[in-house]
């Protein structure tokens, strides 16, 4: 009897040891939103259907780009249903240095919009949250 009770705590820890990583990565994925698109685009080179999606940062890192700071870049994930559609990478910039890369105004802090470009071949989607603008551009589908 107490050989079976110590089994079935061992293997409590032994599952709980194995799950711990999966929780804590699962943390690691910052929400910044939900976004409609109107239209399909193309994501990291993949179709990504219209619909509205939730936008988190991916825990995956971009590779660095030279001449820019760490973290100018970042994956940023299309999910729907629970599961990512797609992905795409995002340019990073500060509130101090937003006016300095875009014409328009950002989207109000905490909130994004999504624009057409250039006779509705790019989509923008532009995010503001946490103090930082994350500015994803896509290509409309044909």
């Amino acid at each position: 009897m107490r050989v079976n009770r110590l089994i079935k705590v061992a293997g409590a820890a032994v599952v709980a040891a194995l799950c711990l990583p999966v929780a804590l990565g699962a943390q690691t994925a910052q929400s910044l939103g939900s976004i409609t698109l109107a239209k399909s685009v193309m994501a990291d080179g993949q179709p990504l259907a219209a619909g509205t999606y939730t936008l988190r940062l991916s825990a995956d890192t971009a590779a660095a780009v030279v001449g820019q700071p760490a973290g100018s870049e970042r994956w940023v994930e299309f999910v729907q249903g629970g599961k990512v559609k797609g992905r795409e990478l995002a340019s990073v910039v500060s509130a101090a240095d937003v006016k300095a890369v875009a014409k328009m105004p950002p989207p109000a802090a905490g909130s994004a919009k999504v624009q057409m470009l250039k006779g509705d071949e790019y989509v923008r989607v532009w995010v503001n949250r946490g103090g930082q603008n994350y500015l994803v551009h896509l290509t409309a589908a044909k």
